[in-house]
């Protein structure tokens, strides 16, 4: 089980196309790490044993017979809990969706389905995407696999956690502000959030609509590219979803950045930035340097900006998407009201926690009247000053580099004493969102403690491919093509409901078996 388990997504496709392992053993091998691992780590939200081994019958009748020949065929994989899938639970982490069951499939999950992919399951991650920790879930905090005393990151946290301890071989996440990038970071991942627009948000459950984008999380950047692949596509039936004709994101694996142009900008290495981080990145620069790029600082505006601009728009798109959430057509309904208005008011006071009436409350602020002009017009110029900004970088280099966030994973409890310190933790990543463009992050190193340290390379919008050849020459010129499973030190024997919140209920019923 463990020699599967330490294989790649692209690896392990390769051996069932080959006859080597069958669809079944892969799945088996990986809800077997999940049952040992999960009172540990609790990635996952809901699993369906069932329905696992249903879909690992169905897929290897398709390659045997010839049907699928894809790269991913066969691959076990998770979803973050924040894409419908039809028939199964899709919580957002969050005690207002506990019981609803879509009627519909993300596109994005239908796009990984027809690559041949098994869906192990949904994955944690903070309630309804707001956080930056996973600790704001409904069902409890997940846990970092190379330190459980420690958050994985957020919002995606679930998904980066289990690629990192084993649980399946490559995630969906989503990224608002770094929610792929971040917690990719602090898990020891590959983690890439696409340009906007070129993964399609149908069936993802809207946090902030303008800058939501719906990524891969995997062991290398091999497997990224891959995924990347599978997941993109036009989509009529989301109005921002652009039409692409270069995502063919594996021939972009190419051992070689000579002639690429890449800018650390000042701003992102001086006060704030742990040392060891620091440290890290830099090396991480100086190797790409060494194999052929140009390297050189330079100075990026309007960073200080970005946070207040990001959180004063991502808060009021908030408040818009979950107006919907009323207790009336889907989802948790509170008892003992009286009248309609009364149950609106028990249903969102009990439905939701802290995190997120804190910024749906932002987010009325925002939109209200009086302050719409002074606030959130205001924001909305900011965003296009910073996209200007990054246009400017762009038109000198090919690649910006950075660390992808300014410390390695706080411990568990840290972040949520103060909202305003996790807030200012997407200093690195939030731009990135404001302004459309791709990042992606990769493990350079670890910190004294052990764990995972992270560089975040940007690129121009629809300029994936450049950041997938700047990785993959990285981890080629390093021989880290990925980073060995988690070793998790502090496994509780015996079962575990998965999906399990705070007070012990269960969001599925399901056990790992």
């Amino acid at each position: 089980m463990m020699e599967i388990l330490e294989l790649t997504a692209l690896e392990l496709s390769e051996k069932i196309k080959a006859g080597r392992i069958t669809v079944r053993e892969a799945a088996e091998a990986a809800l077997r790490r999940a049952k040992d691992v999960e009172p540990a780590i609790n990635s996952y939200v809901t699993i369906d044993e069932e329905s696992v081994y249903r879909q690992a019958e169905a897929v290897q009748k398709r390659i045997d017979s010839g049907e699928l020949t894809g790269p991913l065929a066969g691959v076990p994989v998770a979803i973050k809990d924040n894409m419908c899938i039809k028939g199964e639970l899709t919580t957002c982490s969050s005690r207002m969706l506990s019981n609803f069951k879509p009627t519909y499939t993300a596109q994005a999950v239908e796009n990984m389905k027809k690559a041949g992919v098994v869906i192990i399951g949904k994955t944690n991650m903070d309630e309804f995407a707001m956080g930056s920790t996973t600790e704001t879930s409904y069902y409890g905090p997940t846990k970092n696999p190379h330190n459980t005393a420690h958050v994985p990151g957020g919002s995606s946290g679930g998904s980066c956690a289990a690629v990192a301890a084993g649980e399946c071989f490559g995630a969906l996440g989503s990224d608002t502000g770094g929610s792929i990038r971040q917690p990719s970071s602090f898990c020891g991942v590959v983690g890439l959030k696409p340009t906007y627009g070129t993964v399609s948000r149908y069936g993802l459950i809207a946090y902030g609509s303008s800058l939501d984008q719906i990524g891969p999380i995997t062991k290398d950047v091999s497997d990224c590219a891959a995924f990347l692949e599978a997941v993109s596509s036009y989509d009529l039936k989301d109005s921002t979803s652009v039409q692409r004709d270069d995502c063919d994101f594996m021939a972009a694996l190419v051992n070689d950045v000579k002639g690429l142009k890449i800018g650390i900008p000042k701003d992102y290495m001086g006060e704030g930035l742990d040392p060891e981080v620091r440290t890290a990145v830099y090396e991480a620069a100086k190797v790409l340097e060494e194999k052929g790029a140009a390297v050189e600082t330079f100075d990026l505006g309007l960073v200080k900006y970005a946070i207040p601009a990001y959180y004063t728009i991502a808060a009021a798109e908030a408040s818009s998407n979950l107006e919907r959430f009323d207790g009336v057509k889907y989802g948790f309904r509170a008892d003992g009201y009286e009248g309609l208005h009364n149950m609106y008011k028990k249903t969102r006071s009990e439905g939701f926690g802290a995190e997120v009436k804190r910024r749906i409350m932002l987010g009325s602020f925002v939109l209200s009247s009086g302050y719409y002009d002074a606030y959130y017009l205001k924001a909305l110029r900011t965003k296009a000053l910073i996209k200007q900004e990054f246009d400017r970088a762009f038109e000198t280099y090919d690649i910006i580099l950075g660390p992808a966030a300014p410390t390695t994973a706080p411990k568990l409890g840290d972040s949520l004493s103060d909202p305003l310190k996790m807030y200012l933790g997407d200093i690195y990543t939030i731009s990135v969102n404001l302004a459309g463009l791709p990042g992606i992050s990769i493990p350079v190193g670890k910190d004294s403690n052990g764990l995972p340290i992270g560089m975040q390379l940007i690129g121009n919008a629809f300029e994936e491919k450049k950041l997938l050849r700047a990785a993959y020459t990285y981890e080629c010129a390093t021989g880290k093509r990925h980073e060995k499973m988690a070793v998790i030190k502090d496994i509780i024997p015996g079962e575990k409901r998965i999906g399990q919140n705070a007070e012990g209920a269960s969001a599925s019923g399901k056990e790992v078996r």
